[in-house]
């Protein structure tokens, strides 16, 4: 598996894409100044465009259907989340284009080989809220390298020092039996 979006699965028997490319933009305000560089100010986050490209070969690796199954799943309008095979998560993206291409035509007007490009743009809905994790800061937060340290530095002092109580108790429970000795 290459990546999922929604629930189509890329890969060799479905859909194999050859290359990824990511566009992110940032927008920002320009205000005029005489004699320097206009004045920016950042109002948002732009456009998140990933552009998937490649070729199949219908006859050795891919279907056709694929294709067919994407545009069905453009013609809902919906966002599908788009999660990498690595476990990345990208976010939510809608089909915005798709282009195919057929080359190698044989008699009956079946394309041997099929190019395609398929066009993802991000939207605002959030995978974490969909999934009920809350905001991205929030899954910081819980990942947060100090806060693990943390957390584990003190599960281990918990650990160590009712491993030294229960020395301390076992010792002068022992010591309390055998009182008279070595006094």
């Amino acid at each position: 598996m290459m990546m999922v979006l929604g629930m189509f699965v890329f890969s060799l028997p479905t859909l194999a894409y050859q290359e990824l490319q990511r566009q992110t933009q940032w927008k920002f305000a320009g205000n005029s100044r005489v004699g320097r560089r206009d004045a920016l100010q950042y109002t948002g986050k732009g456009d998140d465009i990933i552009t998937l490209s490649g070729w199949i070969a219908p006859e050795l690796t891919g279907s056709v259907f694929s294709l067919d199954a994407l545009r069905l799943m453009a013609d809902t309008g919906k966002s599908w989340f788009l999660i990498q095979g690595t476990g990345r998560i990208y976010g939510s993206y809608v089909i915005e284009s798709m282009d195919e291409g057929r080359t190698v035509i044989d008699g009956d007007g079946d394309a041997k080989r099929i190019e395609f490009t398929i066009k993802l743009k991000r939207t605002d809905d959030s995978v974490l809220s969909s999934l009920g994790l809350g905001d991205i800061s929030d899954l910081r937060n819980m990942v947060d390298i100090d806060g693990i340290t943390n957390s584990i530095a003190d599960k281990a002092r918990d650990v160590v020092g009712s491993a030294i109580e229960g020395i301390k108790t076992t010792a002068g429970g022992i010591a309390g039996t055998f009182g008279g000795i070595g006094q």
